[in-house]
Parts: structure tokens; sequence; C-alpha cells
């Protein structure tokens, strides 16, 4: 590891903790040459898929897009910001577990939705209404049919 003072390549670790979570390492450092201390972490990197859009355009994973969206349906909802962190990680994990290069962002789309179902139904109906692109009230009340018989069944 360089040393970030005066860029020499010879350094130290003179100690090394887990974290609680167990998925970091932090090494406190010293430099051979100037002697100056300093901490580096380390943390498991996984390369998110990239999004396929409509248009056929790719772009790199945005987790802060996905909190918009979330965030955006179920505003003025009553569900907690662990609820959403939650959905999102569910999210993201299906995505990292499949094991694809590339996703479409109609399976993101779909995740959402099918997250926003177990989150809140109104949530939920916002964002299928703008996903789906609902063009008349037949649409709506097909979606609110759709989430009032699930609940029936429940």
């Amino acid at each position: 590891m360089k040393c970030p003072y005066c860029h020499h390549e010879d350094t130290q670790v003179l100690d090394t903790r887990v974290s609680e979570e167990g998925d970091t390492i932090r090494r406190r450092r010293r430099c051979n040459d100037c002697d100056k201390r300093f901490t580096t972490y380390e943390r498991i990197e996984l390369a998110m898929p990239a999004v396929v859009k409509k248009n056929g355009s790719r772009t790199e994973y945005d987790t802060a897009k996905l909190r918009a969206s979330l965030t955006l349906a179920l505003r003025k909802r009553p569900v907690a910001a662990e609820a959403v962190d939650a959905a999102i990680q569910r999210i993201e994990e299906k995505l990292l577990s499949s094991g694809q290069r590339e996703v479409i962002s109609g399976h993101i789309g779909e995740l959402v939705m099918r997250e926003l179902k177990r989150l809140d139904k109104i949530a939920y109906i916002r964002f299928a209404s703008v996903y789906k692109s609902f063009e008349d009230v037949a649409e709506f009340q097909d979606a609110i049919a759709e989430v009032g018989h699930e609940r029936k069944s429940k």
C-alpha cells in the first residue's frame, strides 16, 4: 500500500480489525519512509449489472435512482426508512444473485413493484400507474382489484 503522504511503496500493517458486521477490515498502517500513520479499509466490491434501457442504451446501475423511485411512490405513506432500505437490499441481492452482467430496466421495475406491493398497496398503485402507463380509469380499477383480491385471499 502506497503512503498517502510521501507516496513511498513500503508500509507496515500495525493493527487489523474486522468490523462488527464482518464486512469490512480496518488496517492501521505506518510508512517505513516518513514514519506517518494512516488507516485503510478493505470492503467487498460487487459489480452490479449494467442496466439496459427500453431504447437499448446502457447505463450503470444506480442505487440512488432506485431509492428515489421508491421514495416517490412511498411519499406521505406510513412506511419506515428501514423497510425501504430492506426492500432496496432485497432488490440488489436479486440482481447480484442472477449473475447477469446486464439487466433490462423492466426487470428492475418488476422487482420494485413486487417490493412496493409488500410494503404499501397505495404506493404500489402509484408506481404501477406510471410504470405501466395507465391510460384510463379502467386500468386503475384493474390494479386496485388485483391488490384487493390478494388482500382477501390472505
